[in-house]
């Protein structure tokens, strides 16, 4: 068995291991969301949390980790009687990313189900992880499937696995513990708010704390068991140290003080629901019981909404999470009372009994830089990007777009844009299965058994199967695509009006992008060439954030940006073959620079069309007189186009709205 790393031994990230710890004394308090970009400790920190949790008493026997003193009565293995059991260490289940349904809730046998009544059934990760910890690496790539699986299990305490009206219950009480890097996509909403604190982590600065992280990480490398003999002491200590703030937690006193505290700053943060209350009260406690205090202080509440609710507050898409700490210390003195007191917390001891979670650094106030300002001269000042470029400019509010998907039936990951052939969605058709049989057609299995009951000399009620008889259900359901925006930002495109709503059409585009779960990729042309400003990637808000500092000017290279594009699907047709692309050009259609650009451009152009690749080109083209060379362009791509005013929703709406009132 390895080693693992010392918990005691993790230099820094003081927040990340109170978070840990809190939930070790409290695993009321509801997980953790560990947030952070990679090589940061995060699932170092994780995994060695599990060697410092109390032992578990359980049934002898029970593969549900039944508790002797209060055997579940509805659990598969029981009935148990209560009584004394046996003791075992803490588990920690590791969900991975690319686990199946089967994996995490188990599977029934629906042959011996279906033709003997058994309910024949083998355990999956939830069971293991009752009264452990569920420890999900990358959570924010987890299937959509699966997140439906872990908001079940998480919101019920117990997991039902179902097929076709046959169904077994186990409970399923677990802490949950996710990794993420907000580089490669953010969370749904509702798995977001089902993490009791989250935590921002960074590597340090200090070329000291570096230096230390090294030196502890290369002597672990070199003999694990003797690195970890080292802290042994230091491991006992907070052992103990948990199971003393477990058996104090009962005593700890929440004020009504501290209550109104913790409401009037959820009020303010306009968080919704009232789970973030909830946390928050019994974050507090934890931190009163970890610091040896049967009160709760005021100095608990500002900790605890620290940890609770930057993931909460109400926010856009791409905004940063974080929590303005002047707001929150105007709103606890405003509502300071009997939570304050003279004791201080024990400052003592793995992650300090408090502190503040580590900065975000300086925040943009949401503009996009300076813009060059023109004296009386006509010349731009010093300002400028440089000859033929202009700043940034910021992008339009943005709008509910039209819904556009890539045609044909696909089988990529699970999304919500465009039609794909999926383990979830309405039932197609059935087919026999390849492999372990998921979802079980139980007309078309019935309908292959029928004929061969007599052959077979069925006597009783039971139906005789064979294996040859299951039937697997197909279903349709969505799948996300990789959105590849074509961005021209040229001369042509430049007008501050016109970039603007330009920047806007493609922020709505990608906030399309976020709540359908696709990939996205981000190219432009300017000048004489074009870059890939974004690779495809899951994080939407990156590529928001590379749009809201692209400059515009200079020629346009349109065949470039086009060749780029293609360029781009190659290689990521190698990583990943079965999602499919949708490519969205944004330009007004002109080709300027070098020999024949325009024909250059529809050579590039039909590059797409003879590969079947879906393409839309967003005409951005204004004025009263209007050449159409957008339109042009989308038919060498073998696509649609639609102007800016098009790709609104609700112009489309009016417009059948329109057509309905002429045609009544």
């Amino acid at each position: 068995m390895t080693t693992p790393f010392p918990f005691t031994a993790v230099v820094g990230q003081d927040d990340l291991r109170l978070a840990l710890l809190l939930n070790a004394v409290s695993p009321a308090v509801g997980g953790v969301l560990v947030r952070g970009e990679k090589g940061t400790a995060k699932s170092t920190a994780v995994r060695a949390l599990s060697a410092l949790m109390p032992e578990v008493p359980v049934v002898a026997g029970c593969r549900f980790s039944c508790d002797p003193t209060a055997p579940d009565p509805a659990c598969p293995d029981g009935p148990h009687e209560a009584g004394a059991g046996g003791e075992r260490p803490a588990r920690m289940v590791e969900l991975p990313v690319g686990a199946s349904e089967d994996r995490l809730v188990g599977a029934l046998d629906i042959e011996r189900a279906l033709a003997e009544g058994v309910k024949a059934f083998e355990p999956g990760l939830l069971a293991d992880a009752h009264r452990g910890i569920l420890y999900v690496d990358e959570v924010n790539l987890l299937h959509d499937h699966l997140v439906d699986l872990l908001l079940d299990a998480a919101a019920m305490g117990a997991s039902y696995v179902e097929r076709e009206g046959v169904s077994v219950r186990h409970a399923a009480r677990f802490l949950l513990v996710g990794t993420m890097n907000p580089e490669e996509g953010e969370l749904r909403p509702q798995l977001l708010d089902r993490f009791g604190l989250t935590v921002e982590v960074a590597a340090s600065r200090e070329p000291d704390q570096r230096v230390e992280v090294v030196r502890r990480r290369l002597a672990y490398d070199d003999d694990p068991a003797a690195f970890a003999a080292r802290w042994a002491d230091e491991e006992a200590a907070v052992r103990q140290r948990i199971v003393a703030a477990r058996e104090l937690l009962p005593s700890v006193r929440l004020g009504d003080g501290a209550l109104r505290q913790i409401a009037a700053t959820c009020a303010a943060f306009e968080v919704d629901g009232m789970r973030a209350d909830i946390v928050m009260a019994r974050t507090a406690t934890a931190l009163a019981a970890w610091a040896g205090r049967t009160d709760v202080l005021a100095e608990d509440v500002r900790q605890a909404a620290l940890l609770a609710l930057p993931h909460r507050r109400r926010r856009n898409p791409f905004d940063a999470p974080g929590l303005d700490e002047d707001k929150l210390d105007q709103t606890l003195e405003e509502f300071s009372g009997e939570s304050e007191g003279d004791e201080d917390p024990d400052p003592d001891g793995p992650g300090g009994g408090g502190g503040q979670p580590p900065s975000e650094g300086p925040q943009s106030d949401g503009g996009s830089g300076a813009q060059p300002e023109v004296g009386e001269g006509g010349e731009p000042q010093p300002s400028g990007a440089g000859s033929g470029e202009q700043s940034a400019v910021r992008a339009a509010e943005p709008f509910r777009t039209k819904v556009l998907s890539v045609p044909g039936l696909g089988d990529g990951a699970a999304g919500r844009r465009s039609r794909a052939r999926t383990e979830h969605g309405r039932t197609t058709g059935a087919r026999r299965p390849q492999g372990t049989l998921t979802r079980l057609h139980l007309a078309a299995t019935v309908q292959a058994a029928a004929p061969h009951q007599r052959a077979r000399g069925r006597s009783g009620p039971g139906l005789v199967l064979r294996r040859d008889d299951l039937r697997q259900a197909t279903r349709e359901g969505r799948e996300g695509n990789l959105v590849l925006f074509v961005v021209d930002a040229s001369g042509s495109m430049a007008a501050r009006q016109r970039m603007s709503a330009v920047k806007g059409a493609v922020l709505s585009l990608l906030l399309d992008a976020y709540q359908r779960r696709d990939k996205v990729g981000l190219v432009t042309f300017r000048g004489s060439a074009a870059d890939v400003a974004l690779p495809p990637t899951s994080s939407v808000d990156a590529a928001a954030a590379r749009l809201e500092s692209l400059p515009t000017g200079g020629r346009t290279p349109l065949a470039a940006g086009l060749l780029k594009a293609h360029d781009v699907l190659r290689v990521e047709r190698l990583r990943d073959p079965a999602r499919r692309a949708l490519v969205v050009v944004v330009t007004d259609g002109r080709a300027t620079g070098g020999p024949e650009p325009v024909a250059l451009a529809g050579r590039a152009a039909r590059l797409f069309a003879a590969e079947g690749v879906a393409s839309v080109v967003v005409d951005c083209e204004s004025g009263p007189v209007r050449l159409g060379l957008a339109g042009q362009l989308a038919g060498e791509l073998g696509g649609t186009a639609v102007t800016l005013d098009e790709l609104r929703a609700d112009s489309i709406a009016g417009l059948v709205k329109d057509v309905q009132r002429r045609a009544a």
